[in-house]
C-alpha cells in the first residue's frame, strides 16, 4: 500500500511536519520520563488507529528499554499491573484528551486533578503537548495513509 501523499516529500506537508516535530522537542527535553511520554504516545495511537504511529512509538519505546509485556498492555492500561499510579494518571489523561469528543468538558476535573498530584506544572505542560501533538501526527498519518510496518528506530532524528 502506498501512501496518499508523501508527507516528508512534499514541501508543504514536510515543512507543516519539521514544525510539529521541533514543538514536539519542548516536551522530549522536559522532566517528564521519555518512557511516559512514549506510553501516552501509543495508546493515543491506539485509541485513533494509526497503524504507521503505533509501529513507530513501540519500536521507539522498545529501542529505549520498555519492556514487551508493557507494551503489549498499554491498551488494557488499567487491567494491568505493570504501570506506576503516575503512568496511569498520564494514560488517562491521554485517553480523555485524545476523545475530547466523547464527553463534555474534554478532559474531567477528577482525571486532571490525579494527573497534577503526580506531576509538577511542567510536566503537566509537557504532557499536554505530548497528547496534542502525537494527536497531529495521527491524523496527518491516517489522512495519508502512511502505511505502517516499516519503520526505523531514529528514521526521523
Amino acid at each position: 500500500m502506498d501512501a496518499r501523499l508523501n508527507l516528508f516529500d512534499n514541501p508543504v506537508s514536510a515543512a507543516f511536519v519539521k514544525y510539529l516535530a521541533a514543538a514536539g522537542k519542548a516536551a522530549a527535553d522536559s522532566t517528564l520520563p521519555a518512557s511516559t511520554q512514549e506510553l501516552v504516545r501509543l495508546r493515543a495511537s491506539q485509541i485513533n488507529g494509526c497503524g504507521f504511529c503505533i509501529d513507530m512509538h513501540t519500536k521507539e519505546a522498545a529501542h529505549a528499554g520498555e519492556s514487551q509485556v508493557r507494551l503489549n498492555l498499554v491498551a488494557a492500561w488499567r487491567e494491568a499491573t505493570v504501570f506506576t499510579e503516575a503512568e496511569r494518571a498520564a494514560l488517562e489523561l491521554a485517553e480523555q484528551g485524545t476523545r475530547v469528543a466523547d464527553a463534555a468538558g474534554g478532559v474531567s476535573e477528577a482525571a486532571w486533578a490525579n494527573a497534577a498530584r503526580h506531576y509538577d506544572e511542567d510536566q503537566l505542560a509537557a504532557l499536554l503537548a505530548t497528547i496534542a501533538l502525537i494527536n497531529a501526527f495521527n491524523r496527518l498519518n491516517i489522512m495519508a495513509q502512511q502505511p505502517a510496518g516499516h519503520y526505523r528506530v531514529g528514521q526521523f532524528t
